[in-house]
């Protein structure tokens, strides 16, 4: 694909539906008693992957557009599938899924494509394997073997949504209350959604405690806009001259809005109005304006709120004036790719000073950022990323594989181009 440089961005649009919640409201609607429905349910190919594994366990999903309908079994009401359950380039699908597999009567093997095999499992595995469960595989495929579980109390090595998630669901069945203690805390959608069903979830500061459950109440999911989508827009508006970009009904949960201060602290001109609640979670309308921006550090308590921008984060400290240091942010090596590695060999492509350390990257703005041929390393967010740079970069650029964005965000060329038509 060729992207020529914008004269402005501007216009309003809605996101679509926030990826954390959709895969979340698959699983957890499959395991309830009832009937679930979910509106704004994301159809990513990620999201897709979710439906198919639990369709091959035996749930009926249907699927009409936005619309989703989960006809749950009940926590024991899961099938033994026939075959590996594939997960497709899902990282969320696989490592969610190995907590709730583990907790089954029935044995299981998890797959996916050649970028989700050399993704490591060992941190999945370990409070999984402190609760009972039998797992073979460090990467995938890897095998689950039935056993029974029981509750742990454990430390995270680091602030991730996915470990935690999979340890809560694994909790859902062991014998006694799990405890799980973060880091940093990391996005809540789990726990919000097992409490909205039924489930006994408390936090007390960084510490969670789940109790295991017999029974999950079917509910009605209303999904807001995915802020991590929104994000590639607010970074548009804010780098391309005279923009102005508004983003309705955006999820703006605490444990996800690191990009928004961010953004603030370099400078940009950015407005949060219309806050209200939309199925559990809160919500607002952005809007983001062209303006200068300047570098700022990165790290620590932010980067578990805002780690999958951080790529989209990058190109905006391409077009900021002084230093940006992101550190704290090693996640970002065992992502869809190398995520440090790729974003400063791209970002280098495009005539920006950016280094990569070892947990995170360093970008020097200030020369001029020229179009280039970027690759995408069948990674969504790079591609959406480096597609945002084209816009305001000098010259024409062009992006490998654009069809990589359909894992997150299908239809993200057509909107981008609705605000610079």
């Amino acid at each position: 694909m060729t992207i020529v440089p914008v004269r402005r961005v501007r216009g309003e649009l809605f996101v679509p539906g926030d990826k954390s919640i959709s895969h979340r409201s698959i699983m957890l609607g499959a395991l309830a008693s009832g009937t679930t429905r979910v509106q704004g349910f994301l159809n990513g190919a990620d999201c897709l992957s979710t439906i198919d594994c639990f369709a091959r366990m035996g749930i009926q999903i249907d699927v009409n557009g936005d619309s989703v309908t989960v006809y749950g079994k009940g926590m024991r009401g899961l099938s033994q599938p026939a075959q590996a359950l594939y997960t497709g380039n899902s990282g969320t699908t696989t490592r969610l899924l190995t907590g709730l597999l583990a907790a089954q009567r029935f044995d299981s093997v998890i797959d996916g494509d050649a970028s989700i095999r050399k993704r490591p499992m060992a941190h999945v595995k370990t409070p999984l394997e402190l609760m009972g469960a039998r797992i073979e595989g460090d990467f995938c495929p890897v095998r689950i073997t039935a056993a029974p579980l029981r509750g742990i109390a454990y430390s995270l090595p680091v602030a991730s949504a996915q470990l935690k998630s999979a340890v809560l669901l694994a909790a859902l069945y062991a014998e006694g209350p799990t405890l799980i203690h973060e880091p940093q805390i990391s996005r809540d959608h789990t726990e919000r959604m097992l409490s909205h069903m039924g489930a006994s979830v408390a936090h007390d500061g960084y510490t969670i405690t789940c109790e295991p459950v017999s029974r999950l109440t079917a509910a009605d999911f209303k999904v807001c806009g995915d802020i991590s989508s929104a994000a590639f827009f607010m970074v548009a508006a804010a780098i391309v001259p005279d923009s102005q970009v508004t983003l309705r009904d955006v999820g703006i949960n605490p444990t996800r809005t690191g990009i928004i201060d961010v953004l603030k602290q370099m400078g940009a001109d950015m407005k949060v109005e219309n806050v209200r609640d939309l199925g559990g979670e809160p919500v607002a309308d952005i809007t983001v304006s062209s303006s200068p921006l300047k570098g700022i550090r990165i790290g620590g308590d932010m980067i578990p709120r805002l780690i999958d921008e951080l790529p989209v984060l990058a190109v905006a400290a391409a077009f900021a004036e002084g230093v940006t240091q992101i550190e704290d942010a090693q996640q970002l090596r065992v992502k869809e790719t190398d995520r440090i590695a790729a974003v400063t060999t791209e970002l280098a492509r495009a005539n920006v000073d950016a280094t990569a350390t070892s947990d995170g990257m360093v970008i020097t703005g200030g020369r001029q950022v020229r179009g280039a041929a970027f690759k995408t390393y069948h990674d969504h967010r790079m591609a959406m990323s480096m597609a945002v740079l084209a816009l305001a970069a000098h010259g024409e650029s062009s992006i490998e594989n654009p069809q990589v964005v359909d894992i997150s965000f299908p239809g993200f060329f057509e909107m981008l181009n609705q605000l610079t038509a």
